[in-house]
């Protein structure tokens, strides 16, 4: 087994936990999560716009702003325009049962595509590989928080909730095994990612947080970022 799928895999139990700890009720967990969410982001832009973006230009060339863009784009439709109730974070209303199904449907996508992060960046190098596998895992917790959440709020068993939480694991690991067999994936998969990347950073993850009160969400945001750059820095040391 590669090095990225390792990783992809204990990113994709990262789906898992998120999700226990909606079916067990484990509220000073969900606090932690969500404080997650604000930190996450803050390290997923970094890394985005610092390491993704740079060297999808460099892999992809002249076609990697449409690439960039048509990630971003995808998971745009398939999270907000084809999934009626969607947002990150635990649902705390009822929804109806189509809810869930959709919102599972709409982060497939991009669970895929963290895969081929993870894939792509181990391509180019393995420091990359470290810090995209990161960003991704720090969301991977959050992430099993929606769909499990949106699953129970739509009448769905507990298992039935991780489950769905597990799928999105597994669409991870297709995407990190997938990207070494399509060629497409190996050359632009990078820059497909880094659009996604930036969409679930800044159009997914800052919203839940940015209009919330106290500072200790803004403070986890920033840290991540500033976390970002000690990680570059001591990886880029040793590698």
């Amino acid at each position: 087994m590669s090095s990225a799928l390792w990783y992809a895999l204990v990113a994709a139990l990262g789906n898992v936990v998120g999700a226990l700890a909606v079916t067990r009720r484990a509220a000073r967990e969900l606090v932690l999560i969500e404080h997650f969410v604000a930190f996450g982001a803050g390290f997923m832009l970094a890394v985005a716009l610092v390491e993704l973006l740079p060297e999808a230009f460099h892999r992809s060339g002249p076609a990697a702003p449409a690439l960039v863009l048509a990630g971003y784009l995808a998971v745009h439709f398939t999270q907000h325009t084809l999934t009626p109730h969607f947002h990150f974070g635990e649902e705390t209303h009822a929804v109806n049962r189509v809810a869930g199904t959709s919102a599972l449907v709409g982060l497939l996508l991009h669970t895929f595509f963290d895969g081929v992060a993870i894939a792509s960046a181990f391509l180019v190098r393995p420091a990359l590989g470290l810090m995209v596998f990161i960003a991704i895992l720090l969301h991977k917790l959050p992430e099993g928080v929606t769909v499990s959440s949106l699953m129970i709020a739509g009448g769905r068993s507990g298992g039935q909730a991780v489950g769905a939480a597990a799928m999105l694991g597994a669409a991870t690991l297709a995407g990190v095994a997938l990207t070494d067999q399509i060629s497409f994936l190996v050359h632009h998969g990078l820059a497909l990612s880094a659009g996604v990347t930036i969409y679930v950073a800044a159009s997914n993850l800052v919203p839940e947080f940015q209009g919330k009160r106290g500072w200790k969400l803004p403070a986890a945001f920033f840290a991540g970022a500033a976390i970002f750059y000690v990680t570059k820095t001591v990886l880029d040391h040793v590698s």
